[in-house]
C-alpha cells in the first residue's frame, strides 16, 4: 500500500520490516517490480479512459 500510495516515503525500515518476516531479499525485489508494473499499467489505462469489463461488476 505503502509503495503505491507514497513511494518516496519508502526507507529501508521497509525492506527491514519484509526480512522480519522471512522475505528474501529477492522476493522483495520481485514484490516491488510487481507492484511498481502494476501501478504504471493502472495510470496509462485510467489515462486513456479504458472501460472495466463488464464482468468485473461496479466498483
Amino acid at each position: 500500500m505503502k509503495l503505491t500510495k507514497d513511494p518516496g516515503a519508502m526507507t529501508r525500515d521497509d525492506a527491514e520490516a519484509l526480512r522480519a518476516h522471512g522475505w528474501s531479499d529477492v522476493a522483495i525485489h520481485d514484490a516491488i517490480q510487481v507492484i511498481s508494473y502494476f501501478n504504471y499499467v493502472n495510470r496509462i489505462a485510467e489515462a486513456v479512459g479504458i472501460d472495466d469489463e463488464p464482468e468485473w461488476g461496479s466498483r
